[in-house]
């Protein structure tokens, strides 16, 4: 069951493809499975805080292959459901109700599985699982993830230095403009500074940043030129709903918590209550255990599969599609997250 549960992860694209094959009513399915069903059976269900018992076990379970395969597998899954979605909206007759729920599914799923799948396999040091995680990321205009969520997030997580960590009493709102616009920026300077050092000029090929833009640049004339201006408009309508999904993530993991400044630009090493966590099963199984984000802070080269309950982590009240759907509502989000917050900050003190 341990290895077999994962397979439920399948449910989200699976409904995707239903949602664009069946329209109707039925193409807003991925949005009501993601943001209606699971965190309704959420709030029915116990957190499951259970994981490799031993260090033997943790090394079986990051050996076994299958764990591998599902995630190579989410990347047919997306570029299946991506290139299905493309040709619906824009050669086959739809209301506008329909192109409505397939772009809110297709952009669920962009978030859900292409950003979070790119997230796992971007922390591999295998060159093809990390080519996996751009070819990802690449479905929804978000290359640059990889450069500063793995060089800049992780070292300046709970700082005013990181753009995806987010402040107390900030609404999602204001960090998803804040964080998009910072997350390139300081991608963009993690790749200008690295080629400064060794007296080289960002402004070419060598900068990773300026690749990834022309990849992005070549792939939008690509779908023009193939499934026309209704096509494209689609393409990055899903995408900047996958991106705001990925954004409110880390809008939730992070909020309010922060790392003590020993001296002036230097700070405490990373905690496991730097990050907000969930083991509520649904959500850790449907993210891949994104939800407990805090072991994956302290050793970010841990496969999914190993990540454990860490006791000092705090705990969010319900899963994390629950808390997302909490974020969009800013005065509930700080009446119900901010005490909690304090409580922490008077532990660390």
């Amino acid at each position: 069951m341990t290895r077999l549960k994962y397979f439920l992860a399948f449910s989200l694209p699976l409904t995707t493809f239903l949602s664009l094959y069946v329209g109707g009513i039925w193409s807003f399915g991925t949005l009501i499975l993601a943001f209606f069903l699971i965190p309704l059976i959420e709030l029915l269900l116990a957190p499951d805080q259970s994981g490799p018992s031993s260090s033997e076990e943790e090394r079986m379970l990051s050996s076994d292959r299958l764990y591998d395969l599902l995630l190579y597998a989410m990347v047919l899954a997306q570029y299946a459901g991506l290139s299905f979605f493309l040709y619906r909206i824009s050669m086959t007759p739809l209301e506008t109700y329909e192109l409505a729920g397939m772009t809110l599914s297709m952009g669920v799923q962009c978030g859900a599985v292409g950003i979070n799948v790119a997230h796992e396999l971007g922390h591999r040091t295998s060159t093809f699982e990390r080519a996996l995680a751009r070819m990802l990321l690449l479905s929804s205009l978000y290359m640059h993830f990889i450069v500063e969520h793995n060089r800049g997030h992780h070292k300046n997580v709970g700082t005013p230095l990181d753009p995806a960590s987010a402040r107390l009493n900030e609404p999602v709102y204001t960090f998803w403009i804040r964080t998009i616009i910072g997350s390139f920026q300081s991608a963009w300077n993690i790749e200008r500074r690295l080629l400064e050092r060794s007296g080289r000029s960002p402004w070419s090929l060598r900068n990773e940043m300026v690749r990834l833009i022309l990849v992005e640049t070549m792939l939008l004339i690509t779908l023009y030129l193939v499934f026309g201006s209704a096509g494209l408009f689609g393409f990055l309508l899903a995408s900047l709903i996958g991106i705001i999904l990925l954004e409110t993530v880390n809008y939730i993991e992070h909020y309010g918590l922060r790392r003590k400044e020993i001296s002036e630009g230097l700070f405490e090493r990373v905690q496991p209550w730097h990050s907000w966590n969930s083991d509520y099963p649904l959500g850790r199984i449907m993210l891949f255990e994104l939800t407990r984000h805090s072991d994956h802070h302290y050793k970010a080269s841990k496969k999914y599969q190993v990540l454990q309950h860490l006791e000092q982590s705090p705990q969010l009240p319900t899963g994390y599609p629950g808390m997302m759907l909490l974020s969009l509502v800013p005065p509930l989000w700080f009446r119900i997250v901010n005490p909690k917050v304090e409580k922490i900050n008077q532990l660390q003190q």
